[in-house]
């Protein structure tokens, strides 16, 4: 599973229009999962996300998660981060996870995410969508549960 992990003032997420999920300060989190992905990765990542000390104390320090700021997530499904573009100029993508298995472990990873507290926004799976984002710092952090990067 991967993700690219952004610190946000605030984050809104459009479909055909309508703003289908909106937070104020935390994370956004684009979240790509692989065909190899579990119920374990989703585990191991969001643990990692909700703990990532990214947000400034008051000495203006990088020492506070988001647990600690009490902030929200909106989660945004992203199959294209499994693009593999080593060969050609069009990317791959068959190390993605299939949509039916990307889309239940994608909601497993919010409902995680909800039962220690975070409060979790969503896009909606499969759905073109405009994501408005005021990135702070700009802090951007990738991750990968099988720990590759």
């Amino acid at each position: 599973m991967r993700a690219v992990v952004q610190r946000v003032k605030e984050s809104r997420v459009e479909v055909k229009g309508k703003t289908v999920g909106a937070i104020g300060p935390g994370l956004l989190v684009l979240l790509g999962v692989g065909s190899e992905d579990s119920e374990a990765d989703c585990v191991y990542l969001a643990n990692k996300i909700m703990n990532l000390r990214i947000f400034a104390d008051e000495k203006g320090l990088m020492n506070l998660s988001l647990v600690d700021t009490r902030g929200s997530v909106l989660v945004i499904s992203q199959f294209t981060l499994w693009a593999d573009c080593r060969k050609g100029r069009r990317p791959s993508f068959t190390a993605a996870a299939s949509p039916e298995k990307a889309e239940a472990l994608y909601e497993y990873f919010v409902k995680v995410l909800e039962e220690k507290g975070i409060p979790a926004q969503t896009g909606q799976f499969q759905e073109m969508m405009v994501v408005h984002l005021v990135n702070d710092g700009p802090v951007t952090i990738l991750l990968d549960s099988a720990k590759n990067f």
